[in-house]
């Protein structure tokens, strides 16, 4: 039994209806599958609590010895990255004084935050949901957006102060790597190459069947309304959740490599 777990976010249910839901040939794999929050998936993987799950860039970057990416499943693209938003406008120079909420401490936000300010201190940690309206009740000055908040942050007074994936974006001239699926090396080659296949075979699914799988969507979405989900799959899903290919690893190993030189990991 392969302990499978994912987020209930729209892009991750999207891809992952045709396996969950056996309408692909799974190659005689059996799955039990869980869904949660980014961070709590990070902290999963991070204590070897899943078998296959999607995890932040960031937090694969610490888990490359005992867990595999695979190439399918993956979040990367242009103009797709995290928003840090406040109900004002600060000066650049000020950011690194505020109190920024944070929607995990090994989220991919996190990181190219840190890349952005690496002076910045005052960090609160919280679940990415709960950012908008701490932000509104002054909790915090500021706060690092990820996934539908892109899409609803506008509508609650707030504002952009900066696009941290553009900001990588100049910097690297790469797309973002999000977020990918990972598979324990302890499964064996024959169980990861399967793995593969139908991580591959899942998405290629729901890229040409839309309609069928957006029941498992709407289910996990809350309280989402249908144009959100729809922005949301739009946003996340594409051809590098696809196959990863030579761009997309670029991509990753650039993200290590800029989090190593500036001494964001170890």
């Amino acid at each position: 039994m392969i302990q499978l777990a994912f987020s209930p976010c729209p892009n991750d249910t999207f891809i992952f209806d045709a396996l969950v839901h056996g309408k692909i040939d799974l190659e005689s794999l059996e799955f039990d599958f869980r869904m949660e929050d980014v961070e709590t998936l990070n902290n999963l993987a991070l204590n070897g609590k899943a078998d296959m799950i999607k995890v932040s860039f960031h937090a694969y970057l610490y888990l490359q010895q005992t867990y595999v990416l695979l190439q399918s499943g993956s979040a990367l693209g242009l103009g797709n990255g995290p928003l840090l938003i406040a109900k004002k406008d600060f000066p650049a120079d000020e950011i690194p004084l505020l109190t920024i909420a944070i929607p995990g401490e090994f989220t991919t936000a996190h990181l190219l935050f840190s890349l952005a300010f690496p002076e910045a201190g005052l960090k609160r940690f919280m679940v990415f949901s709960q950012i908008e309206e701490a932000i509104l009740s002054g909790k915090v000055d500021a706060g690092v957006i990820i996934h539908e908040n892109r899409f609803t942050y506008r509508d609650k007074g707030l504002i952009s102060l900066l696009d941290l994936g553009e900001y990588w974006e100049g910097l690297t001239h790469t797309p973002i790597p999000l977020g990918g699926i990972i598979a324990k090396k302890s499964l064996g080659y024959e169980v990861i190459s399967k793995l593969n296949r139908i991580m591959h075979h899942s998405v290629e699914y729901a890229m040409l069947n839309g309609p069928d799988v957006m029941p498992f969507v709407r289910v996990n979405a809350r309280e989402m309304n249908e144009e959100v989900m729809i922005k949301h799959i739009g946003l996340y899903v594409n051809n590098f959740t696809l196959q990863l290919g030579k761009e997309g690893s670029s991509a990753v190993s650039r993200l290590l490599e800029m989090a190593r030189e500036k001494k964001l990991i170890t």
